[in-house]
């Protein structure tokens, strides 16, 4: 397995308990403050075909108020992509990257489908 990427928010309680459960197997993943350093909009497509879609809501955090301010609702996906490029606070989180794969980890054990090793009850 490659080393993770995690497009990470040290201010968001689901980032923190992703990074905890890499933390804790031993997974050395590298840690990008997507607000301080956005991606770019050919980066957001990047990941979109690692999560096996192409409709740009998928990382989208569509219940926040920047987004009805922005009148994101009807928007064409390209137009959504260069929102969330201009205005990263709308990406959901966080998201991890192992290889050509991705998850959004919301519900955090959901790397658990790119690192494997799952907990069980």
């Amino acid at each position: 397995m490659s080393d993770p990427v995690v497009w990470f928010n040290p201010n968001c309680s689901k980032c923190r308990t992703t990074h905890s459960i890499l933390s804790e197997r031993g997974v050395d993943a590298t840690y990008l403050d997507y607000q301080a350093e956005p991606p770019t909009v050919d980066e957001l497509r990047r990941v979109l075909g690692m999560l096996g879609t192409d409709d740009a809501r998928t990382i989208a955090r569509t219940g926040e108020a920047l987004w009805a301010e922005l009148g994101l609702d009807d928007a064409d996906d390209d137009a959504v992509l260069a929102a969330l490029a201009a205005n990263p606070a709308l990406i959901e989180r966080p998201i991890v990257i192992v290889g050509d794969r991705a998850v959004v980890a919301r519900p955090p054990d959901r790397i658990y489908e790119l690192i494997g090793d799952a907990p069980s009850d």
